[in-house]
């Protein structure tokens, strides 16, 4: 299938006037996020008055920020990226759903009275933008690597979406094995487990940290473990193609891009944090 990419004869953006909507994507560092043209796109192709921009926060400054995002009334809510997902959760006033099981949230809505209520659509934009690409996870035996925010929502989802056994790599075998009980005491059946390292015969694996958002990152795994069998795939959209998986390539090793997670969610971001649009408002894409 061809790669996804905003629609070419969309604008931009809607045009922006005193009742547009505004939502903020967190993160630190802002370089890498494309979040902004695929909503923007999809907000002006459903005629929302709707904008979605960067704010580049740091940890530091996260609490703060948040604080003062409660006062502006024509603030739709927030989207979070990279490193912000379990600290943003942990200043939501209220968690939905999955959110509020693992502790980890990308969107935040804010409420008329200033309030911020958070859910996770991570996880299933990214087995939605796996099936959506031809890959069904049911059934594969599954690394995943990492065990931050964006890991926390994906090995749910997995979970949920049958993989036959998922397994937790991270750099801190204490945060790997923390999730894995965490996500067995919501799932008791569920095969999953931290595991000391990376080798093993894995039909999927899935890179869930952020090593590739810059150019001097380690590769996350040795590509030398990599079967041309196996199915790799990211969740980072910035570069495209990351070390990783221009790695996995050579390899002879189909890979999946990150951008596959956002487009999938999308319309699930939109309608949370906008309502859902009226009818003959405009389709998914």
């Amino acid at each position: 299938m061809p790669e996804t990419n905003p629609p070419a004869a969309s604008p931009a953006v809607s045009p922006i006037d005193g009742r547009t909507r505004v939502v903020v994507i967190l993160a630190y560092p802002a370089h890498h996020v494309r979040t902004p043209a695929f909503f923007n796109a999809r907000a002006a192709a459903l005629g929302r008055n709707a904008v979605l921009v960067p704010w580049q926060v740091s940890p530091a400054q996260l609490p703060g920020a948040l604080a003062g995002l409660r006062a502006v009334e024509n603030l739709a809510g927030v989207i979070v990226t990279v490193p912000h997902k379990q600290e943003v959760a942990r200043l939501c006033d209220e968690l939905e759903g999955v959110a509020a099981d693992l502790g980890v949230c990308n969107v935040a809505r804010r409420t008329p009275d200033g309030r911020f209520v958070g859910r996770v659509f991570d996880g299933v934009g990214f087995v939605a933008g796996l099936r959506a690409q031809g890959i069904d996870p049911a059934g594969k035996r599954t690394l995943l690597l990492g065990a931050g925010g964006a890991a926390t929502a994906v090995a749910a989802a997995l979970l949920d979406a049958g993989v036959a056994q998922l397994a937790i790599v991270n750099r801190s075998r204490g945060k790997a094995d923390a999730l894995a009980a965490q996500l067995k005491a919501k799932r008791p059946a569920a095969a999953v487990a931290s595991a000391a390292g990376p080798a093993g015969d894995w039909d999927l694996i899935v890179n869930g940290t952020s090593l590739g958002l810059k150019p001097d990152d380690p590769l996350p795994l040795d590509p030398a473990l990599l079967r041309p069998e196996t199915i790799v795939a990211e969740v980072i959209m910035q570069p495209a193609q990351t070390p990783l998986l221009l790695a996995a390539r050579a390899r002879g090793c189909r890979i999946h891009l990150g951008e596959h997670m956002v487009t999938a969610q999308i319309d699930l971001l939109a309608d949370y944090l906008l309502g859902t649009p009226p009818a003959g408002a405009g389709s998914p894409a």
